[in-house]
């Protein structure tokens, strides 16, 4: 395997890296004139036809490198048979990359479409009937598919497994390896991953031939710009404490461990006068997506989420998160407060803590390196402050056991500055 890490510096241009003209014409229209690193690594050595490994962040900008290339090589499809594939872990991220691609394929005559639970299967059957030049899927609802003989995998000639690490984290890549297995033996196969050791090393040793390895950013999520608060608070004392800092720090995503606890905390918020919206997985795609993008355009203020769905959350510019429920360990504590901070922006991580909680949060502290004390809620004060993580691959897990993944959305089944998030689909 050829390994190449890349730095900030950007010293080229998508005309220099083989973008033909439309396509750069195109990004230009959207407001994208210089590639991101992960864009300027990949792009060249994905259009010669080499199997790559990416290790990139969310956010970084993988999208369109692997988009690019895919959407000038990819051919045209037969009915069923789609000719180009990208596995997502969620159905919010399928979507948003089925809509961030679309554009590309629709300036080279090539359609892009996507299958994903939540939603009907009609649609997504006459899809298919039609032709898919690219198909954009979460596993399970795939599988669906393919069993009941409305996807045929065979003539797919370029894969694309994103987030792979995501994969195995939700339990997906015994079907990820089934779907790899369906497709031409002499396909090229890009990973990418926030990590490319564990499960994502075996399918890299499986499945690609010879990769180049591209590596952007650090090795973990940067949460070196995030500052830290944790809150003593009473149970039910947390909604209005949760609203004011909304109030201070906006655009917010609060995090709660049950779809029952989202809702409800979306509608008291709501009733102390802040715009929200709750994302989960008993909502229907619909729902969801409306949900995200009016987040997305600043109509609404805060996002209440639970872990899962905001696997599918990819937007930047958010000022804070808020730990309304204890993630269950500290690998998901980090990853959910590795939603704000992104790209060098500061960012604030709250967690409101009740009595019960207090030895649970010391120990979450430990595995993170992180030693704070349990304040007295203070909204005013999380403009100066707080603490900073300062290990981010926690060795062990604290809290309540990682709960087993659910499979049912990806298969069977205020402030004074609102700013637009950065947001292309």
């Amino acid at each position: 395997m050829t390994t190449t890490t890349t730095g900030l510096g950007v010293p080229t241009t998508f005309k220099d890296l083989g973008v033909p003209d439309d396509i750069v014409a195109l990004l230009a229209r959207k407001g994208i004139s210089e590639p991101f690193p992960i864009q300027a690594a990949v792009i060249r050595d994905a259009l010669a036809g080499r199997d790559i490994s990416g290790r990139a962040p969310t956010g970084s900008g993988k999208t369109l490198a692997f988009g690019i290339p895919m959407m000038m090589s990819v051919e045209h499809a037969k009915p069923k048979r789609p000719r180009g594939l990208v596995l997502a872990p969620t159905r919010e991220l399928a979507d948003q990359i089925q809509r961030e691609l679309a554009p590309l394929g629709k300036d080279r005559s090539r359609f892009v479409g996507a299958v994903y639970g939540g939603v009907g299967y009609g649609p997504q059957i006459q899809m298919m009937r039609r032709g898919v030049d690219v198909l954009v899927a979460c596993p399970g609802r795939l599988l669906d598919l393919i069993e009941q003989r409305h996807i045929d995998l065979s003539e797919v000639e370029m894969v694309v497994v994103d987030e792979a690490d995501r994969m195995g984290d939700m339990g997906f890549m015994p079907d990820v390896k089934k779907i790899l297995d369906m497709t031409r033996p002499d396909r090229r196969t890009w990973l990418f991953s926030a990590t490319l050791d564990g499960a994502v090393a075996e399918l890299t040793r499986r499945y690609q031939k010879e990769p180049v390895r591209h590596e952007v950013g650090e090795k973990s999520e940067d949460h070196g710009n995030a500052r830290h608060f944790f809150w003593k608070v009473g149970q039910t004392d947390r909604f209005e404490h949760t609203a004011s800092v909304i109030s201070a720090e906006a655009p917010a995503i609060v995090f709660c461990r049950t779809r029952h606890a989202t809702d409800k905390v979306a509608k008291r918020l709501e009733q102390l006068g802040v715009r929200a919206e709750a994302i989960h997985g008993g909502r229907s795609q619909a729902q969801r997506t409306r949900a995200l993008k009016a987040f997305s355009d600043g109509r609404v203020w805060a996002l209440v989420a639970t872990d899962v769905a905001a696997r599918g959350i990819h937007v930047t510019g958010v000022a804070s998160v808020i730990h309304f429920d204890p993630a269950d360990d500290a690998k998901a504590y980090l990853h959910r407060s590795g939603r704000t901070a992104r790209a060098g922006a500061p960012g604030v991580v709250l967690s409101m803590v009740t009595d019960d909680q207090t030895g649970m949060i010391r120990g979450l502290q430990r595995s993170i390196g992180m030693s704070a004390p349990l304040d007295t809620p203070n909204p005013a004060g999380l403009s100066t402050g707080g603490h900073k993580v300062t290990n981010t691959a926690p060795r062990g897990e604290t809290g309540a056991a990682r709960r087993s993944p659910n499979r049912g959305g990806n298969g069977k089944g205020r402030t004074k500055s609102r700013s637009r998030h950065q947001y292309w689909g």
